[in-house]
Order: C-alpha cells, then sequence, then structure tokens
C-alpha cells in the first residue's frame, strides 16, 4: 500500500505550555485508508491532526521537532494554502468555516481564491457529492445543522484533495443526519479513494465505517490497529476512557466471550447472542403522556405559534399552534431532528423570544409582560456553546456573578457548594474560556444552579464530549433533580434519553408529535424514524431480540442475560 502520510518523532509545545501536546509521535497512513483518531480529551487528537495540512507549525507556532511528510511534501517547506490542495480540514466548529451568504458561493469560494475559471462547476460538483444538489441559491443561514455540517465539507472537498479530515463528524447532529454524513464520508472515501481521517468519540459510528484506529493517551500514539482488533481492546479502550461500541460492552461484561470472539456490529451481536425466547411480546404503551395533570403547572403554552423573519422579509415558520404544559417533577427530553424547533421552543419558556401567536405562561406569568431578567428568578437558560455562560475572567467570578447582581444575602455559601457539587473547587479561579469542554459543561451547569431557578433549560449539554466526560455530565444532570423543580433538556443525545428521560417529547417540523415515557418511544419505529431518532445500540439489541422489558443500559441487558431463568419464562436458554 502507497504510504500518504509520515510522522517521524514529531513533538510539539504550545507557547506557554508547561508539557509537550505530543510526544515522540510516528505514525504512517495509507491512501485510501478510512481512519479514526481517538482518546480522551486533551490526548492530542486535533493537535496531531493540525499537522497535517500545517497549521502546525505555520499558524500554531510552538516548539516543534520531528518531520511531517504528506504526499511526498515536507510540510514545513510548504504554506497552508498549497497543501490545502491535499489536505481538506472540517473543524469541529464547522459553521467558523461558512463565509459566504449563499450556498454555491460557500462552495465555491476556496477555488474563486485558488483562481480556477471553473470555479462554479467546482463548487457545484462539491454540492452534488456531498448531498446538497438543489440548494445553490439557498442562504447559509436557512440550512439546518446537518446541512450546513455538508456544505462546510463541501468546502473542503471543492479543492478535491486526497484528504480529508473531520474533526468530530457527528458534533450537534441528529442521529439521522449524523448517519447520512458518515455515509457521504463512506462513499468519498470508497467511490472516490480518498483518504478519511475522523476524530471520534462515537465508537459505533467507527465499527459501522472506519477501517483502522488510532489510539493516543497524552499525546502520544498507543497503538493503531484494524478496526475489528481496535475495539475489542476493551482494557485498553477503558483505561483511556473509551467506552468501546454497547454491544462490545455486553459481551465483555458477561465474562463468557474471549476478546477474539466480541462484537462491535449489532449485527454480529445479534448472532453472539443466542437467546431462546417464546413467542410472547409485550405491548407497550403509545398513549400520550397524562398522567402527570394531577401535578402542579410550572410552565404552559397555549395555541403557541413562533416564526423569524427572513433577509426576504418572508417569514419562515418554525413552531405550530403548539400546546404544551410542564409540570413539577418533570425531567424532559426534548428530541427530533435538526430544525424541529427545539431551541426555540425553550428561548420562548425564557422569555428571550416572544410567541407569534398564542401565550407562554411560567408560573402564571405570561411572558409576552414580563422581560428575561424578570424570568431569569425562576427559568434558567443553558447554552449549547458553554462559553456564551462566561462574562467574568474566572470560574468563581462566573458562577456568582449573577447572585451579587441580585445581591442575594448569604450568596458566598451558595457559590461554595455549587463549586463543590460541580467538582470546580480547585478550577474556581482558572478562566472558564481556556478550559477543557467538559471543565466548561460542569462551569455552565454551576452557573445555572447557582441562580436557585424552579425550571432549569439545557441545550445539547453533552455535545462535543467524548463518552466518559459524557457520562460525568450526565450524573450530574440527573442531580438536578434533587434541587430543580423541573428539567428540560434539548438533545440529540439518546442514550441520556434513555437513562435520564421520565417525559419525552417529539417534534417535528415545529409541531408535537409525540409526548411520551422512553417506552412508548423506543418501542415506536415508525415515529423514530419519522423525527430521525436512533435508539441507542443496547436498547436496539434488545428490541431485536425480542427481551421484555427492553434494556435501556448495558447493565440492565447485562443484568437480564445473567438471570439462568426469569420467573416468566421468557429466557429458557441463556449463553
Amino acid at each position: 500500500m502507497t504510504k500518504q502520510i509520515q510522522l517521524k518523532q514529531v513533538n510539539f509545545q504550545y507557547p506557554g505550555g508547561k508539557s509537550n501536546v505530543l510526544k515522540d509521535v510516528s505514525l504512517e497512513i495509507n491512501k485510501g485508508e478510512f481512519l479514526a483518531i481517538i482518546g480522551g480529551n486533551g490526548s492530542g487528537k486535533s493537535t496531531l491532526c493540525k499537522l497535517l495540512n500545517g497549521l502546525i507549525p505555520h499558524y500554531y507556532v510552538g516548539d516543534f521537532t520531528g518531520q511531517v511528510i504528506v504526499n511526498g511534501l515536507v510540510t514545513t517547506d510548504h504554506k497552508v494554502a498549497e497543501l490545502s490542495h491535499h489536505v481538506g480540514y472540517v473543524y469541529q466548529d464547522f459553521e467558523n468555516q461558512l463565509v459566504s451568504p449563499r450556498v454555491l458561493e460557500d462552495a465555491s469560494f476556496a477555488p474563486l481564491n485558488f483562481g480556477f475559471p471553473d470555479y462554479i462547476q467546482r463548487g457545484k460538483r462539491a454540492l452534488d457529492l456531498v448531498g446538497l444538489h438543489g440548494h445553490d441559491d439557498e442562504f447559509v443561514w436557512q440550512l439546518s445543522g446537518g446541512q450546513k455540517h455538508q456544505l462546510a465539507l463541501a468546502g473542503a472537498v471543492s479543492l478535491n484533495p486526497d484528504i480529508l479530515i473531520i474533526d468530530e463528524p457527528v458534533a450537534q447532529l441528529d442521529p439521522f443526519h449524523a448517519e447520512e454524513v458518515y455515509k457521504i464520508l463512506e462513499m468519498l472515501n470508497k467511490d472516490h479513494g480518498k483518504t478519511i481521517i475522523v476524530i471520534e468519540h462515537h465508537t459505533e459510528f467507527i465499527a459501522e465505517f472506519c477501517d483502522q484506529v488510532v489510539l493516543m493517551d497524552a499525546g502520544q500514539i498507543i497503538w493503531k490497529k484494524q478496526t475489528n482488533d481496535a475495539l475489542k481492546e476493551v482494557d485498553h479502550l477503558l483505561a483511556s476512557k473509551i467506552y468501546p461500541p454497547q454491544v462490545t460492552q455486553a459481551a465483555y461484561q458477561c465474562g463468557q466471550f474471549k476478546n477474539n470472539e466480541l462484537p462491535v456490529r449489532l449485527e454480529e451481536a445479534l448472532n453472539q447472542f443466542p437467546i431462546q425466547l417464546n413467542n410472547h411480546k409485550d405491548e407497550f404503551p403509545r398513549s400520550n403522556y397524562s398522567h402527570l395533570a394531577e401535578r402542579d403547572k410550572l410552565v404552559e403554552l397555549k395555541q403557541v405559534s413562533f416564526s423569524y423573519k427572513m433577509v426576504n422579509r418572508s417569514r419562515k415558520k418554525v413552531l405550530k399552534d403548539i400546546n404544551l404544559d410542564i409540570h413539577h417533577g418533570d425531567l424532559v427530553a426534548l428530541v427530533g431532528n435538526n430544525g424541529a424547533g427545539k431551541s426555540s421552543l425553550m428561548r420562548l419558556i425564557t422569555g428571550l423570544v416572544k410567541p407569534e401567536k398564542g401565550n407562554v405562561y411560567v408560573e402564571g406569568k405570561n411572558t409576552r409582560n414580563y422581560s428575561p431578567e424578570k424570568l431569569a428568578d425562576t427559568v434558567t437558560y443553558i447554552y449549547q456553546n458553554p462559553e456564551e455562560m462566561f462574562i467574568e475572567d474566572c470560574v468563581r467570578k462566573d458562577v456568582e456573578f449573577y447572585l451579587k447582581a441580585r445581591k442575594v444575602p448569604g450568596y458566598e455559601k451558595i457559590v461554595e457548594d455549587v463549586l463543590r457539587q460541580f467538582d470546580l473547587t480547585d478550577l474556581q479561579d482558572n478562566d472558564s474560556r481556556l478550559m477543557s469542554g467538559g471543565q466548561q459543561r460542569r462551569a455552565s451547569l454551576a452557573i445555572g444552579v447557582a441562580m436557585e431557578p424552579s425550571i432549569i433549560l439545557l441545550d445539547e449539554p453533552t455535545a462535543n464530549l467524548d463518552i466518559a466526560t459524557r457520562k460525568h455530565i450526565t450524573k450530574l444532570i440527573d442531580s438536578l433533580k434533587e434541587q430543580i423543580i423541573s428539567v428540560i433538556i434539548a438533545t440529540h443525545d439518546m442514550q441520556l434519553v434513555a437513562e435520564w428521560a421520565n417525559r419525552i417529547i417529539v417534534l417535528h417540523e415545529g409541531e408535537v408529535i409525540h409526548d411520551g415515557d422512553r417506552e412508548s418511544v423506543f418501542s415506536n419505529v415508525s415515529l423514530l424514524e419519522l423525527a430521525g431518532l436512533k435508539p441507542p445500540q443496547i436498547l436496539e439489541l434488545s428490541r431485536k431480540l425480542h427481551m421484555s422489558p427492553l434494556a435501556y443500559t448495558v447493565e440492565e441487558f447485562v443484568h437480564a442475560l445473567k438471570k439462568e431463568e426469569n420467573p416468566s419464562g421468557i429466557y429458557t436458554e441463556i449463553i
């Protein structure tokens, strides 16, 4: 196979850093590989990838030693502009790569600025390749999150590079669009011979689409293996706080398999768990969620519609005739594909925006008559991007800002307790903006909880986090039910939904199409398909095995398997 990328004993340290971010890194990547780079937050994944298009050391200066060769070019001898013909890069914050107002203009931007006379044709071809045919004249802000991600990819593809790097391909995307992005990458790899490199935390996607895996830890390459072998290295992965696919975890925890027998894909697991079941299948409830009607209402939305004005002065309808009540004790997951209206609904509850029609009541107050500042005593909204929550120059000042502004007596003790609750005591003097993604999430949660609201709203609280950090954040979110009357989360994280929510509201094209519990949602295949949702892998496995009740976590699945025989007689044979 042709060696396309070579890293030879590379070391790198950012200015002012205390130690090397990359330490004696040597790696070879062959032409046509579909490679996943995995590792915990801070392991050096993004830094390594920035070597490949010359951003390091040309743009990000620092102490650099070693050699990087891409398509025969030593990167230190060639400018970033020249290397961009060989390496396309889609960053984690991909929206910052969108620089033109209309779709085709953006896709054509790079070839235009490199002076290609056929820049329009290159842009059109790139849009076709990534699945955006027919969107040429649309404004970028008209696109859904998934489509914006595809447009950023089109911008990278427009120069026809041999190598594509995508940092967190599925971040901020609903499950349907996440799979669509990976299918596009698979097509570019198999049909067009592109070398694909992804930085990824979701090992289920790695198992399905990638053929090679590199594990990094503390700035070093631990190993590079074929995907099937890599994802069976459970001990190695867990030591680096990487969680294998749920079916792999389940088989490993059962203790019945040798490592080389562990399944890494759902189809393999179906053959690995030969459970003999009788023909009995429970019918799961599909009725709307109504038994909380006896509880006190915190929020009421009555015939609420919302739209915003477009550039051409027309209005885009986002929410349509929403009728919804939120009660004491509700742990609500707002789910649906990108553009369904989840974030808009939450902003209406905060009073940041007012309904076009209908009324929103928060603890009996009509939000039309109150400013967001007045409603902040009752409702706290924690943004998807934690940086938007930070005002001061350190964590402690950010957490105490609201309390000091409202002159809350004894606020110092509240701040101390909240910092302790979110493991921030040792970080309280750090600048919140300079912390890791997981630390920033904890800080933004602490800011919201310190305000002591009745209702807390969280927009994608686990986005862009590795699985270990997501699990930590999930535990912190779970603890909120002890001190917050109601919690509402807008999320694409179906594992969080399955494990945490007692109520799931499904939005689709601005309408509530289902309001129920996890059984009524995850057992309704047509609903999942319509809303672009995908159950957690372990739940899908238990459903295909006709397990009753369904297993929503790996622990529940393993517990069911380890029963020698349950009283109902459903399981007549155990592995």
